[in-house]
């Protein structure tokens, strides 16, 4: 079963009726494309490098599909030309790394905090806010994490904007005197 690609230009517009040239090769891509799309994924990075790839390795088996004698042995074919594929676009990607003498550090900036000391500001600042009983927790969590204001506050947690204030100010009076916020100040 052969068939002529394109004969000429008054052919080509003539649109076609015939069956797919590869019907077996439309059946074999129904049925195997959800464990031949995750044998890719396995091998990029995001769910599109990995469609893009199957597409690719399944073009080039399309193109070969005449000489494959053995159709038992397709996802073996299929499974060899995505590892080629990906080897090839991995041998091809630009490097954008190179060795140098010094490492290039970003200069300082004046007034800038340190992203460690700030993380540990966060992590101990955190911890003190989990020592606070649960009502005033609530509290001060929905006033300065959550950035609501006293009344909104009031409002979720069913209380009065009073409640708020006096249970805010003893929290927040809490975490000053917390040794492990003082060690950090």
């Amino acid at each position: 079963m052969t068939a002529s690609v394109c004969t000429s230009a008054s052919t080509a517009a003539v649109p076609s009726t015939r069956t797919p040239a590869y019907p077996s090769f439309t059946a074999y891509v129904r049925a195997r494309q959800p464990v031949l799309l995750r044998t890719a994924r396995s091998l990029t990075a995001s769910q599109s490098d990995a469609e893009d790839l199957l597409q690719t390795a399944l073009a080039k088996t399309y193109t070969a599909w005449e000489r494959i004698e053995d159709h038992r042995a397709l996802d073996g074919y299929v499974r060899r030309a995505l590892l080629n594929t990906r080897t090839s676009q991995w041998r091809k990607r630009k490097v954008d790394e190179f060795a140098c003498e010094e490492l290039p550090e970003p200069e300082p900036v004046a007034g800038a905090a340190d992203p460690a000391e700030q993380q540990a500001l966060r992590d101990a600042m955190w911890r003190a806010v989990m020592k606070l009983p649960a009502r005033q927790r609530a509290m001060v969590v929905l006033r300065y994490y959550e950035d609501l204001s006293e009344a909104q506050t009031a409002e979720v947690l069913g209380v009065s904007v009073g409640t708020v204030k006096s249970a805010v100010s003893r929290a927040l009076g809490k975490l000053r005197d917390d040794p492990e916020l003082g060690r950090v100040r």
